[in-house]
């Protein structure tokens, strides 16, 4: 038997597990309730199994791993940040996400990489910046002297041999 596929829609998959674990509580036998709710047998014993445990069982969970900073945990990281680096104790404005990862395991305990802690910077409202403009201490002299004296002195350039590379293959 073709199961039916159903939509995403939420609401609608949690009553059909509903009324299926009502009507194996009352002892429908698992095939009826797999044809009744036009669903597999197999996800019709996943549900009797759950049944068994907890007579709850046919509620919703939330999808993927729980958070593990909690909002109040988040607000107060989002004061921090608009606080300032300095004042949390780096030496520049600047804030990286090594230096926000750094900040939330110094605070609160959690170890997160750099993906997780610029979803976390990302859900509270912040975003990446760029300079606008240039640095004011730019000294424009003094590069144009160091790429017309000092990058020609360090770039590599090879050296004019009359004797053939190891890799020829000419007998010469």
């Amino acid at each position: 038997m073709a199961t039916k596929r159903y939509k995403r829609d939420f609401k609608e998959l949690e009553a059909r597990r509903r009324r299926g674990m009502q009507m194996l509580a009352r002892g429908v036998m698992q095939a009826d309730v797999a044809r009744a709710c036009e669903v597999s047998r197999q996800t019709v014993s996943i549900w009797a199994k759950k049944l068994a445990g907890d007579r709850q069982a046919w509620r919703r969970r939330p999808l993927g791993r729980p958070g593990s900073m909690d909002m109040e945990q988040r607000k107060q990281l989002s004061k921090m940040l608009i606080a300032g680096a300095i004042t949390n104790g780096f030496p520049t404005e600047v804030w990286t996400l090594a230096r926000i990862g750094t900040l939330i395991k110094r605070e609160f305990g959690h170890v997160f990489g750099t993906t997780h802690v610029w979803r976390i910077v990302r859900e509270l409202g912040f975003s990446s910046q760029r300079p606008t403009g240039r640095a004011l201490q730019r000294d424009e002299r003094a590069i144009k002297e160091w790429k017309t004296k000092r990058w020609p002195a360090l770039k590599k350039t090879p050296n004019a041999k009359e004797e053939p590379l190891s890799s020829s293959t000419n007998r010469d």
